[in-house]
């Protein structure tokens, strides 16, 4: 058994102390600690905020070499357990690492347990102690032997399952719900006194029961507890799926609270949110990518792949909000048009595809600066896009029997799988999908071709023609002035800057940078986007006067109204989707397959 101590070392100083110890150490023991978390495709380097290790074996202090910069040595020359400790500097408000000070403590176990390598098989344990006084746990961890607050021992059958287990600190809102007998409970940190608490649970069980569904029909999944572990701020989002736990982060704002109106549409992005993370249970914690299994914490894992475990999990995370109830057709049609026109308005879709941004995460997605809209696209949206593609062509599939091939079918003949997936996994499944299963009928349409295409190339996805065929219209209208331009501008902090240029734009033919910041057109001062509106004329080519590195210059603006100038990197139009009116019977009842409308 590998045992672990965390407590409170300085709420103040926000650092936690660990100690690791094991009984029968190597002569040579190796520890080393993650530089990456799963789930966050970044290298993070976790080992920065240790303290320098200490180590003794008995009465005898150790020697501890680092040997990179995450790893270190123990020579245990004499016998008996290795103890080890150190401190580690916890002040990351993501949900990604590890945070401390005098209200509230959390901490994913890749930033504070050093692993004990040649015994990351066996059962690891993790005592909980040194608290402030009235500061409860919260974790989706086994417990072994734990007060009414929680402290106490913790028990994982391996280090993987350990440090896939985050914990919240503090005192905090819970509550739970039962979801196809499965106990889920929900604790928020940071709300205000009157949250809403029943209709978050309720909102939640809702999604989580349509869920196991899903994935399990009318069985009991293998997990029998989960934990939503939700810290409120001020300004944040986000979250981190874990294999029966997930970690989000939102606006003290956008919760429920009792006796108010709600935010609507704030807190269905919230709800949005809890879906994916909850659907991640299954689409990457369980069934995952080949070259997830195992994970290496050593360094970088790469896969081509993000764009189905993460774009097709963002597919559903709505899907499941319509499906249980929680928005309405027309809700999740303006839902889904955002995610449209942010894919429209990223330039890089034409020169790297979603395959190609799924593999370099570790250096484009996770590292955004000035020109990533032209340097990649997102295997969230556009990933999402080709799931809603391939959902809607097997829905035009004939009926197999009772049957209405669907995405939904895709993925459940993945899940029976039982084991770590490729790409030719996904497209015999597709296949299989729409013809019933194999043998395939000769002539049948070649779905690894089609995927093939939709993951790995450039082109446009047939989005309009597919809505169209399942009863909704896509509206094109101009988009806002600066979007035409090929621009993004801030107007924050009193003047009207650039913070991206898209690529073959007219701000690009005109010479305008990342920073520049735009001081008058035509003559006419510009302090915010809509003087730019109000003094751009798209028939005839302006002088603009921009400030760069503290130096005036004046650049010609192009008319936007030459068709030689028209960006052709980012869409030019914003797009509306509607409920076609006075449909065909076909096409309307493959609509209600779909939208349930």
């Amino acid at each position: 058994m590998i045992d672990y101590r965390i407590e409170v070392g300085s709420a103040h100083a926000h650092r936690f102390v660990v100690t690791l110890r094991i009984p029968q150490p190597q002569a040579q023991q190796r520890l080393s600690l993650p530089v990456w978390i799963p789930g966050s495709y970044l290298v993070r380097e976790f080992a920065r905020h240790l303290s320098p290790l200490t180590a003794q074996q008995g009465q005898h202090t150790l020697e501890v070499q680092q040997v990179d910069k995450s790893s270190w040595v123990v020579d245990c020359t004499g016998r008996g357990a290795l103890t080890v400790t150190c401190e580690v500097y916890a002040f990351d408000t993501s949900v990604r690492a590890a945070f401390l000070d005098s209200r509230r403590g959390f901490f994913n176990g890749t930033s504070v347990f050093l692993k004990a390598e040649g015994f990351e098989d066996q059962p690891h344990r993790l005592k909980i102690a040194g608290l402030p006084k009235g500061w409860g746990v919260a974790t989706g961890l086994p417990p072994v032997k734990v007060n009414a607050l929680g402290l106490g021992d913790y028990q994982a059958p391996d280090y993987d399952s350990l440090v896939d287990h985050p914990v919240e600190l503090g005192t905090f809102w819970r509550g739970s719900f039962t979801a196809k007998g499965v106990v889920h409970e929900f604790v928020v940190s940071g709300a205000s006194t009157d949250l809403d608490g029943p209709r978050l649970l309720a909102d939640t069980q809702r999604i989580c029961e349509a869920q196991i569904a899903f994935w399990h029909g009318r069985r009991k999944p293998a997990f029998g507890r989960y934990v939503f572990l939700l810290n409120a701020v001020d300004e944040g989002y986000g979250g981190l799926e874990h294999r029966n736990s997930t970690a989000l982060i939102c606006n003290r704002r956008d919760l429920p609270r009792t006796g108010r109106p709600v935010n609507t549409d704030a807190y269905q992005t919230l709800l949005g949110l809890i879906s994916h993370e909850y659907f991640h249970t299954w689409n990457v914690k369980r069934l995952k990518p080949a070259e997830f299994a195992p994970y290496d914490y050593t360094q970088e894992n790469y896969t081509q792949m993000l764009w189905f475990f993460e774009g097709f999990t963002s597919y559903y995370d709505d899907q499941f909000l319509l499906r249980t109830g929680l928005i309405d057709a027309k809700t999740y049609l303006r839902l889904l048009a955002k995610t449209i026109n942010q894919v429209q308005a990223t330039p890089g879709r034409h020169s790297y595809s979603v395959a190609q941004a799924s593999f370099d995460a570790w250096t484009r997605y996770y590292r955004p600066d000035e020109n990533t809209a032209n340097a990649t696209v997102s295997y969230y949206t556009k990933g999402s896009l080709v799931g809603l593609c391939l959902d809607l062509s097997l829905r035009q599939c004939p009926v197999d029997g009772k049957r209405q091939p669907s995405l939904d079918g895709v993925m459940q003949r993945l899940w029976q799988l039982q084991r770590p997936i490729q790409e030719a996994d996904i497209a015999q499944a597709l296949q299989d999908e729409a013809t019933g299963g194999p043998p395939a009928s000769a002539g049948a349409r070649s779905w690894a071709d089609l995927l093939h295409n939709w993951v790995h190339g450039t082109d446009e996805l047939p989005l309009k023609a597919l809505l169209s065929a399942a009863g909704v219209t896509w509206v094109s209208k101009p988009a806002a002035l600066a979007q035409r331009l090929g621009v993004r501008l801030s107007d924050a902090g009193g003047g009207l800057k650039v913070q991206a240029v898209m690529r073959h734009s007219v701000a690009e033919s005109a010479g305008l940078s990342a920073s520049d910041e735009l001081i008058a057109l035509d003559g006419w001062r510009l302090r915010k986007s809509d003087d730019l509106a109000l003094w751009h004329n798209e028939q005839k080519a302006q002088a603009l006067l921009i400030c760069r590195d503290q130096s005036m210059l004046t650049l010609d603006l192009p008319a936007l109204a030459s068709a030689s100038s028209r960006p052709k990197g980012a869409s030019g139009d914003i797009i509306a989707l509607a409920l076609t009116e006075n449909t065909d019977a076909i096409t309307a009842q493959r609509r209600h397959q779909w939208l349930k409308s």
